[in-house]
């Protein structure tokens, strides 16, 4: 049965409704998201689109004791016309203004909250190896602010908003208006901040991360090895002291917070030098307003030696080409399909949400947190500890619903992890 269209005015009385949902959301993103202590500074990234609920955050983080809050804005038009009309070598280099802001705060302990929300062909036709040469740029000459969240010192915290054209891409089907509606109706659900007390069922939800973590570090295993129907069949090497993560994040000053809202991943560096085979995408890649569809990578010896993709094989060049380090992997995911974002049938054409429907993997940055002692290392002692060290971090997910994946021992005995998109207790 086809469900019968909200009026606009139908929509505006729905999402008058759901406002003290919104306004949990917005104390769950300032207290758990990123713990945000009395008198310390938060940094809110936000779409101009939804200063609305921008204004919602702020007014949460003054209500714990803020010390202050610095609003950064950012428009996907005004950001399209930069590339538009400004020559790749200008983004070669941050401005000094905003290096010394982003640093600067990330020395003073702030907390950083980015409110994701974005038009997934915001950047189409746009030469890619600009917004590569702007993330490079600002990962390379940033390094307090990057090296604050990387090794444990600021907390951080990504959650999504809904604006009218990533929603439309959503919704095709529906007007703007009920389009934007349905997304936040999908966001508050995904990340468990639809009912009354969401602080709660986040502290549930990580106990379920806390035993599946103790599993995984008790096997220990040497490598996984994925194999499904559409072509996979990859090997992937795991550290000798390789740790699983997953859910909330702990600081070096013993902070816990939630890098994710959502996330349903347990995740761990793999070694940047034990790759080998080849791995189909899954779903869509959206990255930096462009869409890398049905694509492959092959890897040898830890690196890519060759891939391709139906559309968007340029934008994949370009992250490969980030770096020496691109190449190889930084992150291995795991990821059931009985998730509320898969079951939810939902493509939302954001890696926040779409990396947490499936399995998945990362070129580029390892974590620090994913190898013994891994937080009092420098970049060379990791680099030696077989976590990659590069300027770029880009999941993507291959995760299909017949996907099997085997824990492999070091004496060679595997052992099921997955089988056919789930874990095996499920």
């Amino acid at each position: 049965m086809t469900a019968i269209p909200m009026t606009d005015e139908e929509c505006r009385l729905a999402t008058e409704a759901i406002s003290e949902q919104l306004d949990r959301y917005a104390n769950l993103l300032v207290k758990k998201g990123v713990a945000l202590h009395p008198e310390q500074e938060l940094v809110l990234s936000a779409p101009v689109e939804r200063a609305d609920f921008a204004r919602r955050v702020v007014r949460a983080a003054y209500r714990i004791g803020a010390g202050h809050v610095t609003v950064i804005w950012h428009d996907d038009q005004v950001t399209r016309m930069t590339y538009e009309n400004v020559p790749t070598s200008w983004f070669e280099t941050v401005p000094s203004w905003q290096r010394e802001q982003l640093n600067s705060l990330a020395e003073a302990g702030a907390a950083f909250l980015f409110l994701e929300g974005s038009d997934p062909s915001s950047l189409k036709g746009i030469d890619p190896a600009k917004p590569a040469t702007a993330s490079r740029a600002r990962n390379e000459q940033c390094k307090s602010f990057r090296d604050g969240m990387d090794f444990g010192r600021n907390a951080w915290c990504i959650a999504g908003v809904p604006v009218k054209a990533w929603a439309h891409e959503v919704f095709p089907e529906l007007s703007p208006a009920e389009a934007v509606y349905r997304l936040w109706v999908a966001i508050l659900e995904t990340s468990r901040a639809e009912g009354d007390d969401p602080e709660s069922a986040w502290e549930t939800h990580n106990a379920s991360f806390e035993q599946t973590k103790r599993m995984l570090n008790r096997k220990h295993y040497s490598a996984l090895r994925y194999a499904s129907s559409n072509g996979t069949d990859l090997t992937v090497g795991l550290t000798e002291g390789h740790i699983w993560e997953g859910g909330a994040g702990r600081l070096q000053d013993g902070t816990v917070f939630f890098p994710n809202i959502p996330t349903e991943e347990v995740f761990t560096s793999p070694d940047r030098m034990r790759v080998d085979g080849i791995v189909y995408s899954a779903l869509p890649l959206v990255h930096n307003g462009q869409t890398v569809r049905d694509f492959w990578l092959r890897f040898e010896g830890g690196a890519v030696v060759d891939y391709g993709a139906k559309a968007g094989k340029d934008v994949l060049q370009h992250i490969l080409e980030t770096d020496e380090n691109a190449v190889r992997l930084g992150e291995v995911a795991l990821v059931s399909k009985n998730t509320p974002i898969r079951q939810s049938g939902i493509l939302f054409y954001d890696t926040l949400y779409d990396e947490n429907a499936s399995c998945h993997l990362a070129l580029g940055m390892g974590f620090p947190e994913c190898v013994k002692d891994g937080l009092s290392m420098n970049k060379e002692q990791l680099m030696a500890a077989g976590v990659n060290q590069s300027h770029t971090h880009v999941d993507f997910m291959v995760g299909s619903d017949d996907l099997n994946i085997w824990g492999v021992a070091a004496d060679g005995t595997e052992t099921p992890v997955f089988i056919n998109g789930q874990w095996p207790w499920e």
